[in-house]
């Protein structure tokens, strides 16, 4: 029977308490390749758990505090729950803790079991058919290092979960993988397995259909890609901002939210700044709501409707304007501005259309986005247009979420211990794409 419980231990004590193995030396960077699955415009990490080591395609999160897989059908030889009496993290205000087991023992149920209040799953689940309490374990975690072989991460704690929360997630993915602000994250633990490595990872998104792009954790550079080319000399660097009101808060507690960020000052479109209310770029701290957040779950940049109406008007305004002569056509959902694609010239940097530009906390750190992360080729029946790849997200939550298509072929530094960004804006200026990363050769 589950009940709820309340942790009192710290984090380090439950390391302590299940048996390891030491860890190899960490050659860094640890990576995987991301590929993204357009059918459901998700980012894909493979991940090598269990023992033996078998590859896991899991979605990429960035706003998540935890990892899960599915262990309705998971074989491992080293898998351990977590004892009721440890504590996993103090970022999880409620977890149950399963006595006594009432089925068949296994990875989703134990005596003594730690459980999770699970989060984030990508759609609606219905918890009278699904548990939303599962049960924590640990077990190995391996990733591709920069010799070409695996290194392992030997007590890695995650979520077990059911197939129901596997509703909406990509072909053949079997959970999901937290990069958010959080001790359970999977960079965070990579840190604390390998404390000589920086509490940092990067990531670079590509668009390709056939060709990954990379996550890399535990260095701050060089990031190698053809031609020789080191993206980490092209960032520019922006503080990162956690809003004090996190989805595990309540009226009692405020707990910091495991996603990510920034300070977004103003927004120009052609060099001309749009105007809009300004306070909404700030996060309120009664209710957690605004700010501009970074997501990887969210396939298009989401505006709050007045900034999203006074955006759009600016950018129709300069897109008609002599150094773009576009006029706008009947728009496809869930697009509201798009241009028939035969009136759209191509450049090195995609659609030539206006440039949009986030002004972060300094008016010289500017983010800035070209037709290849604002506009989306729309092509069905004898429909074929550019769309302005921006949506409406509407009065609540986040002012401004940055989704995936405005992240890809831009590589991002998350140093999580100087609490700062990263960001190249496109690399495709340097001749370049997340696509050319130069993976080590595997090793057997």
């Amino acid at each position: 029977m589950a009940k709820l419980a309340v942790p009192l231990l710290i984090f380090f004590f439950l390391l302590s308490c299940i048996p390891s193995q030491a860890a190899p030396p960490l050659q860094t960077p640890l990576q995987t390749p991301i590929q993204k699955d357009h059918s459901t415009s998700q980012y894909i990490i493979t991940a090598y758990l269990k023992t033996p080591l078998m590859p896991t395609k899991l979605v990429l999160d960035l706003g998540a505090t935890y990892s899960w897989v599915n262990c309705d059908d998971y074989i491992s030889s080293t898998y351990q729950h977590v004892p009721c009496n440890s504590s996993i993290a103090n970022s999880l205000s409620a977890y149950g803790c399963e006595d006594i087991c009432d089925g068949p023992p296994g990875p989703n149920c134990a005596n003594n079991s730690f459980l999770f209040l699970l989060d984030k799953p990508l759609e609606t689940v219905d918890y009278k058919k699904v548990n939303s309490l599962n049960d924590a374990l640990v077990d190995y975690l391996a990733l591709l290092n920069n010799l070409g072989s695996l290194s392992s991460i030997d007590n890695f704690i995650f979520s077990c979960a059911r197939t129901g929360f596997l509703k909406g997630l990509a072909k053949g993915v079997t959970g999901l993988a937290s990069l958010g602000n959080s001790n359970l994250s999977i960079p965070v633990q990579i840190n604390k397995a390998f404390s000589s490595s920086p509490n940092c990872f990067a990531m670079c998104l590509s668009g390709s259909i056939s060709q990954p792009g990379v996550a890399l954790f535990g260095s701050k550079g060089p990031y190698n890609f053809l031609h020789g080319i080191d993206l980490s000399k092209s960032l520019l660097y922006t503080p990162l901002i956690f809003n004090p009101l996190g989805r595990d808060s309540d009226s009692n507690t405020h707990r910091l939210s495991p996603e990510y960020y920034v300070g977004l000052t103003a927004i120009k479109v052609n060099g001309k700044m749009v105007a809009f209310n300004k306070a909404l770029l700030a996060i309120d701290d009664q209710s957690g709501s605004g700010g501009t957040r970074i997501s990887t779950v969210v396939p298009y940049t989401k505006l709050q409707s007045s900034i999203y109406k006074a955006f759009t008007l600016a950018f129709l305004k300069e897109a008609a304007s002599s150094a773009f002569n576009l006029t706008t056509t009947k728009p496809v959902k869930p697009f509201r501005v798009c241009y028939p694609a035969d009136a759209v010239k191509t450049t090195q940097m995609g659609p030539a259309v206006p440039i949009i530009e986030l002004v972060l906390d300094r008016q010289d750190v500017v983010w800035k986005m070209f037709g290849s992360n604002s506009m989306v080729r729309v092509t069905k029946k004898s429909v074929d247009l550019w769309c302005l790849g921006f949506v409406d997200g509407g009065i609540d939550g986040p002012s401004i979420m940055i989704g995936g298509l405005q992240l890809e072929d831009n590589l991002l530094q998350f140093d999580l211990q100087s609490q700062k960004l990263g960001f190249s804006s496109s690399i495709l200026s340097k001749g370049t794409n997340c696509a050319d990363y130069e993976f080590p050769t595997r090793k057997v």
